[in-house]
């Protein structure tokens, strides 16, 4: 597998509102997908400003996702109703749509993914067309005054609508300030809600859920940030031993003195 992002926000003048983009790529095996979003976010601040942070925040995200298929190097005899031997295509479009809520360090955030159906290259659409995923998350970061640590614990939960599927992530992430910026690590743990079925090699029956466990180190080295996290999957049943690596770099650009004194990058 293979997935590249980019991605770009910020404020949208002195306002309470903000505009974003994000460009993908993702392949794995013969199915690859490219995809374009554009976000706009509004923030409602009910205190007098973000010193005492007290803030609702609601975005929505409207793309279009390229689906594609090839089947030119598949092997098979004779004709065969569900193989054209061709490289398929199917543009869909798609909305996401988000909120968010802070007070001081405390958050919460609530996301419905894909709420439109995508059938894609899929011909049965039945099983295939509802995309659709809601994610709920919640979270605190805590410091003692003066301080040059911070701690950051929090649990997200994931139900896809169209399987039926769910999962809960507990993570938990420390941060330490330094001269130039910051550096930070943390764990994160995600485990299945619902188990599935598999013959042993005795041949006796047996149950899994899925099962990966993630840590992740990052700095902040002045407007740059760079961070690396390697998931692994530990429960019985898995396509390859090895797991998945993925590498963050991001710069901050233009950006106004921070004003809540916090490592809450969705604030500052």
């Amino acid at each position: 597998p293979k997935l590249l992002t980019l991605s770009v926000n910020g404020r949208i003048g002195e306002t309470q509102s903000g505009i974003g983009g994000i460009l993908y790529t993702d392949k794995n095996g013969y199915h690859s997908q490219n995809g374009a979003y554009f976000t706009y976010a509004h923030h409602l601040m009910f205190s007098r400003s973000e010193v005492d942070l007290n803030m609702l925040s609601f975005g929505l995200s409207a793309g279009f996702i390229q689906y594609r298929l090839d089947e030119t190097t598949f092997l098979f005899d004779g004709p065969d109703p569900i193989i054209d031997g061709i490289v398929q295509n199917e543009t869909n479009f798609n909305l996401d749509f988000g909120f968010s809520y802070h007070f001081l360090n405390f958050y919460a955030h609530g996301t419905v993914k894909n709420m439109l159906k995508n059938a894609g290259v899929n011909n049965d659409i039945e099983i295939t067309s509802n995309l659709r995923r809601y994610l709920l998350s919640v979270g605190n970061v805590f410091s003692k005054y003066g301080s040059e640590w911070s701690y950051e614990p929090s649990i997200l939960f994931q139900y896809k609508d169209g399987t039926k599927e769910a999962s809960l992530d507990v993570n938990a992430k420390a941060y330490k300030n330094m001269d130039f910026g910051s550096i930070w690590g943390g764990l994160s743990y995600r485990a299945s809600l619902d188990g599935a079925q598999y013959r042993t090699s005795s041949g006796a029956v047996a149950s899994q859920k899925l099962q990966q466990i993630t840590p992740i180190l990052g700095v902040n080295y002045n407007e740059f940030m760079f961070s690396y996290n390697y998931t692994y999957q530990s429960n019985s049943v898995v396509f390859t031993n090895g797991g998945f690596h993925q590498f963050t770099l991001g710069y901050n650009f233009n950006c106004s003195p921070k004003k809540y004194a916090c490592n809450c990058p969705a604030v500052n």
